[in-house]
């Protein structure tokens, strides 16, 4: 682990942290003059949030945003990080660290008082970065739980645990680390939306209480 791997890994993270943090819902929804989304339904930034402002196509917009701002990083890691000496790959290495700052910024954005989202939108765009296979096992286990259920959180969580997964049983176990580490901090920020769900209160989306 040599001086290059160490200031190769530093630049990737900052990269993912300035990338993750920028708060693409609150500009939007200031921009579509919805006024400031932390003021309504969870006070969360993310395109879930966006929704309940009655505008679909908003809320797709942010989602998309998010999730480029998650596959950004990443593959700009594998692309300026290329140098055998950086590790690019390495289970520490310049993209784990771009991966892990993305989701990061997201979550702690400096710009909002480290108040941002849950990183499930992020993440998805992360785990498309790191590997298709890893992506499309993440958007198909979302998809499948959100159609089956209507629980955002729910299809989030389930999504993010999937990424590690499928990042173990597809041949890629040099991220399971930086994706297992990512899976606890998306579903400890669910941790509201657990005591709901254990209690059967926990909202479904297309429906009003």
């Amino acid at each position: 682990m040599g001086t290059e791997f160490t200031i190769s890994t530093l630049w990737a993270a900052l990269l993912g942290y300035g990338l993750g943090s920028i708060p693409f819902g609150l500009i939007l929804a200031k921009l579509a003059g919805k006024g400031d989304i932390r003021q309504i339904g969870s006070g969360n930034i993310g395109a879930t949030n966006v929704l309940r402002t009655g505008s679909k196509g908003l809320a797709a917009a942010v989602l998309l945003l998010d999730l480029a701002k998650g596959f950004l990083p990443v593959f700009l890691a594998w692309r300026l990080f290329d140098q055998p000496e950086a590790m690019p790959g390495a289970a520490w290495g310049p993209v784990p660290a771009a991966a892990l700052g993305a989701v990061v910024g997201h979550c702690f954005p400096v710009w909002l008082g480290f108040k941002g989202g849950k990183g499930v939108a992020t993440n998805a765009g992360v785990s498309l970065g790191i590997a298709w296979p890893i992506g499309l096992a993440y958007a198909l286990v979302w998809l499948a739980v959100l159609a089956a259920s209507r629980i955002s959180s729910l299809a989030g969580m389930c999504a993010v645990v999937a990424a590690a997964l499928a990042a173990a049983l597809l041949g890629y176990p040099v991220f399971i680390p930086v994706l297992a580490l990512i899976a606890l901090l998306v579903i400890w920020l669910h941790r509201a939306n657990l005591v709901r769900l254990a209690a059967g209160t926990e909202p479904r989306l297309g429906r009003k209480g």
